[in-house]
């Protein structure tokens, strides 16, 4: 797991996972590991929990 990765429940924006996913990607190339696949899977998890945070404030989430 990259040395970036922090334990659920951390508090981070949409933004800042959207941009840790992306770079997850360009730096696997297109094909992810195993190891990244799981990486890949909890930055989504926490990259959803963090939009419907920020839409439950009424946040305003812009796309990518």
């Amino acid at each position: 797991m990259s040395p970036d990765y922090v334990m659920p429940g951390s508090v981070r924006s949409a933004a800042e996972l959207n941009a840790q996913i992306r770079a997850l990607w360009r730096r696997a190339g297109g094909t992810l590991s195993a190891q990244e696949r799981v990486e890949y899977e909890l930055l989504v998890v926490e990259w959803a929990t963090a939009i419907r945070g920020e839409v439950m404030e009424g946040g305003v989430i812009e796309a990518a």
